[in-house]
C-alpha cells in the first residue's frame, strides 16, 4: 500500500472529547456526578466506557443495575458501530464536548444488539475483518494468517497499540501492483435520514477500461442525491472520520488509508445544517 503512515496515524489516534451523564431517571443513592472521557473514534463504545461504568456505579445499588447501554439526544447508540462513525452520523454539528446520557435500565431491545462481554465485540470485530477481506482479495490473505494473527489484530485495536494492530493489518491492505487495487472495495454509507442501517454494493476501485474510480464515482453510483448539481446549493455533507474529503479522492486510497480497523470504509452522509 502506499505508505501515508501519518495519515493512518492521525485516523488511529483521533479522539473526541465526551461527557457522561447519568439518565435522570435512574435511582442512585446520591447525586451521580458526570464523567469526561476522550473516546478513541477507531474503537467501539462497550469496549472503552469501563472507566464509565465504574463511575457510575459507585452512586448506585447492585439491585437497581442492568446492562449498560447509551444514548445522544434520545437515540440509542449501536455499540456494533465504531465510535467515530456514531459522532459523525448523529452529533457531528453539535457543540463539544459530545455529551451522552449512560442507562443501566430498559434496554432498547428493537434498537440495540446485547453486549455481555467483550468476547462479543471481538466476535462482530473479527466478522467485518473477514467479510472486508472476502472484497478486497476473496478472502485469501485473512484465511493465510494463523490464529494468533487474527488475535493481534483484535489485541492491537483493545490495547489501543498503533504499531501491534498495523504490523498484521497493512498485510490486508496489499493488492498485487499489476491490479491496481482491491478487487471490490469494502465501504458502508450511512444516512440519519432512512430507516435503512447502510448501503452496501459491490464497487470495484477501477473500471474496466482502467479509469481510477473516486469517492464521487462510488456516490454517483451509489447514492447520486448526496452530490449537489452545479445550479444548487449544497445539500448533504459526506463526511469519513470528521472529516469531508475531495469528491476527486480515489476510492482505492480512501480504503488503505481511512478505512476502520474493521478494514471498511464508513461514510456518512449528513443534511448540511440551517443555520
Amino acid at each position: 500500500m502506499a505508505d501515508d503512515k501519518d495519515v493512518l496515524r492521525d485516523v488511529w489516534f483521533g479522539r473526541i472529547p465526551t461527557c457522561f451523564t447519568l439518565y435522570q431517571d435512574e435511582i442512585t443513592e446520591r447525586e451521580a456526578e458526570p464523567f469526561y472521557l476522550l473516546l478513541p473514534r477507531v474503537s467501539f463504545l462497550t469496549l472503552v466506557t469501563d472507566k464509565v461504568k465504574k463511575h457510575f456505579l459507585k452512586v448506585m445499588k447492585a439491585e437497581d443495575v442492568e446492562e449498560m447501554w447509551f444514548d445522544f439526544e434520545g437515540t440509542p447508540l449501536k455499540w456494533h458501530y465504531p465510535i467515530g462513525l456514531l459522532f459523525d452520523l448523529h452529533a457531528s454539528n453539535t457543540a463539544l464536548p459530545w455529551s451522552i446520557t449512560v442507562h443501566f435500565k430498559n434496554f432498547p431491545e428493537r434498537d440495540l444488539l446485547h453486549c455481555p462481554s467483550n468476547s462479543v465485540i471481538e466476535a462482530h470485530f473479527m466478522s467485518s475483518i473477514k467479510e472486508a477481506d472476502a472484497l478486497k482479495h476473496k478472502s485469501q490473505v485473512i484465511n493465510d494468517m494463523q490464529k494468533k494473527d487474527h488475535k493481534q489484530l483484535w489485541m492491537g485495536l483493545q490495547n489501543d497499540k498503533f504499531d501491534q494492530f498495523w504490523a498484521m493489518n497493512r498485510k490486508l491492505m496489499e493488492y498485487p501492483t499489476e491490479e491496481g487495487g482491491f478487487r471490490y472495495i469494502p465501504f458502508r454509507i450511512y444516512l440519519t435520514m432512512s430507516d435503512r442501517p447502510f448501503i452496501q454494493k459491490l464497487f470495484r476501485p477501477i473500471s474496466s477500461d482502467g479509469y481510477t474510480h473516486t469517492l464521487g464515482d462510488l456516490l454517483k453510483e451509489v447514492y447520486p442525491v448526496a452530490i449537489s448539481r452545479d445550479d444548487e446549493s449544497k445539500r448533504y455533507q459526506v463526511v469519513i472520520h470528521g472529516i469531508e474529503p475531495l469528491l476527486e479522492t480515489p476510492l482505492q486510497w480512501l480504503s488503505e488509508h481511512l478505512s476502520h480497523p474493521d478494514n471498511f470504509l464508513h461514510i456518512s452522509v449528513i443534511p448540511v445544517p440551517s443555520d
